[in-house]
């Protein structure tokens, strides 16, 4: 890939939009400022861009660094060191960073003609369509991620607004609608755009109570509750509550990994809390429930939730309540087996992994743990590593005097 963007030749990135994020070469076209038809000639390999102010549009529209294509650094970019010696990780998120980029709206594919009548087939379609943009979140952050995820949904509501439908496919459209909000209020809340985040939370309660679904409206309380819980004691008190309510919106019959993801969610809300025994009760809940996962299929937006993901979450909730010999071994080796190319989420948890040593007394070891979370969270677009390590520098401020300590604070300053 790096070869080929030297050379002034898009075609690969043009295919992987298409390919990987389902993006009409029309849409290409008017992101980069080129006729739909050249898209589609780059993209079979034939023929390369060669014009100048072309070069740059394409560049700034899919989000390639100007090294790779002989610029100068590009005023969006991270700094260098964000992006020195990528391997195949970072290559990985180049091309999935290019597909976000172009991600507006829906595809020309799954829109009906002006006036016309929706099929029973486009809730199932969309879902799909959903489903493959959501795994953009496993390497990119709400940054990048926001501006597609907030197209899918505006797009919906537009088709649920204009066009006709039978009541069934209109409660499949709302579930959909549903979903979408929730991805576009996690990006946002991702990104530190806690207002909007709110509002399409909120949204996406509304849409999942009309279309009947019960689990998705649990699932939205569930991230109101987990935005709240960011408030004052009274705020997360509330919080707590919202937790509850999820789980029992959502009820004793939603598919297991749906119940292991609001479990969790309630443990963490009362850990945050400082409720010991409730956080207990309810990860144990939450094992209870990913133990009935049998391999039927389960709704995609909570199957994420495995073994790895509830040892993390027990240790972030174990690391909350000052319990450092509980939290360490789990976190431990639930990131031993994380890949780095999920760099925020790892630089997430591996702060509650060093916080827990600085409550054990390992400082140095939490210096370690601290500079590779720095590492993995330079050059991601969240607000949210950098706003879980600022307490953890912190309290490393403290032994400033050890060399490793001292070296980490430097590093996070600079």
């Amino acid at each position: 890939m790096r070869s080929a963007l030297a050379a002034h030749d898009f075609g690969t990135v043009f295919h992987v939009a298409r390919t990987e994020a389902g993006i009409s070469y029309s849409q290409i076209a008017a992101e980069c400022g080129i006729k739909p038809e050249r898209v589609g000639t780059l993209a079979r390999g034939h023929g390369k861009v060669t014009t100048f102010e072309k070069v740059v549009r394409i560049v700034d529209a899919l989000r390639i660094p100007g090294q790779m294509v002989g610029l100068a650094r590009r005023p969006w970019e991270p700094p260098p060191e964000a992006t020195a010696n990528p391997g195949p990780e970072r290559r990985e998120f180049l091309k999935a960073s290019a597909a976000a980029s172009l991600a507006v709206g829906l595809p020309d594919l799954t829109r009906p003609a002006a006036g016309g009548r929706i099929g029973s087939d486009l809730p199932e379609r969309l879902r799909q369509r959903t489903a493959r943009l959501r795994r953009l979140d496993d390497v990119l952050g709400g940054g990048d991620t926001y501006r597609t995820y907030l197209g899918e949904y505006q797009s919906t509501r537009q088709l649920l607004r204009s066009r006709s439908y039978t009541e069934e496919t209109g409660r499949g459209l709302l579930s959909v609608l549903s979903e979408q909000a929730q991805q576009a209020g996690w990006a946002a809340f991702d990104s530190g755009r806690h207002a909007e985040a709110r509002g399409l939370y909120e949204a996406s309660q509304k849409a999942a109570t009309d279309a009947g679904d019960a689990a998705l409206a649990g699932n939205a309380l569930a991230f109101l509750a987990y935005q709240g819980l960011h408030g004052d004691r009274l705020a997360r008190q509330d919080a707590v509550q919202t937790a509850a309510r999820s789980c029992a919106t959502a009820g004793p019959d939603a598919a297991p990994a749906v119940r292991a993801l609001l479990y969790e969610r309630l443990a963490w809300a009362h850990a945050v809390a400082g409720h010991a025994e409730e956080t207990e009760r309810a990860l144990d809940a939450a094992r209870d429930a990913l133990v009935e996962v049998d391999g039927t299929p389960q709704p995609d937006w909570a199957v994420w939730v495995d073994e790895t993901e509830l040892q993390i979450m027990s240790g972030r909730c174990w690391t909350e309540l000052r319990r450092p010999l509980r939290a360490v071994p789990v976190l431990e080796s639930a990131l031993a087996r994380y890949d780095d190319s999920h760099a925020r989420d790892k630089a997430l948890y591996s702060s509650w992994l060093a916080d827990s040593y600085l409550t054990a007394g390992e400082v140095e070891q939490a210096a370690s743990v601290t500079g590779r979370a720095l590492d993995l969270s330079s050059g991601v677009a969240s607000v949210r590593p950098r706003e879980r390590l600022a307490p953890v520098l912190g309290r490393l401020r403290e032994h400033q005097a050890l060399p490793a300590v001292a070296d980490v604070l430097e590093r996070a300053r600079s």
